[in-house]
């Protein structure tokens, strides 16, 4: 459900690595499909460069694990060893990262597809997922939210969509600001 967090961004645009906005189709979001590194280096150039896309508030990059897979798929196929493809694919993607997050007059959300990883005390704990080790123990350092969104029932049995602030010891989660609760409600606004 990481895609249906956009609408709530102000003013977004996504950039769709996953060809996956079924889930928005009402929300009347502007997009720009992103099939290789150089369609998102493109989007890049444009909102930084573009009087157009200074309309947009917001950019949202869905996913950084599908664009990570997309870049790891090209080096494997120039590099002789597969540790040089791996190797090749976290500096494109460090430097992708910080580029987008440090957008100016930006708000930027990255989601990321999940899965069990190991934080830096050895825990093992659902978070984002990336291809290679470094990769994806390095990306939660480079943002100030790492937000989980989660599936919660009550009581009642209704099931809620809610946003994770705060690790819990089974989910990553991290709020620099500390002006979010633990739990939030799944809006990005």
């Amino acid at each position: 459900g990481k895609t249906t967090l956009i609408p709530s961004l102000p003013n977004p645009i996504a950039l769709s690595a996953e060809a996956g906005l079924l889930s928005i189709r009402g929300a009347d979001i502007p997009y720009i499909e992103i099939g290789s590194i150089a369609d998102l280096t493109e989007a890049y150039t444009w909102l930084r460069e573009s009087e157009e896309a200074a309309q947009y508030e917001s950019v949202a990059i869905d996913s950084i694990s599908e664009i990570a897979e997309v870049v790891l798929s090209v080096e494997k196929k120039v590099a002789k060893d597969p540790r040089q493809a791996y190797g090749a694919m976290q500096e494109q993607i460090a430097d992708l990262v910080r580029a987008f997050r440090d957008l100016p007059n930006r708000h930027v959300y990255m989601s990321a597809k999940v899965e069990r990883v190991q934080d830096d005390t050895g825990r093992l704990l659902y978070g984002p997922s990336m291809p290679g080790n470094k990769t994806g123990q390095a990306l939660p350092y480079w943002f100030d939210e790492v937000l989980a969104l989660r599936c919660e029932t009550d009581a009642d049995g209704k099931v809620a969509r809610m946003i994770q602030a705060d690790t819990d010891g089974v989910w990553l989660a991290k709020d620099r600001s500390g002006k979010l609760d633990a739990w939030e409600s799944a809006d990005l606004g």
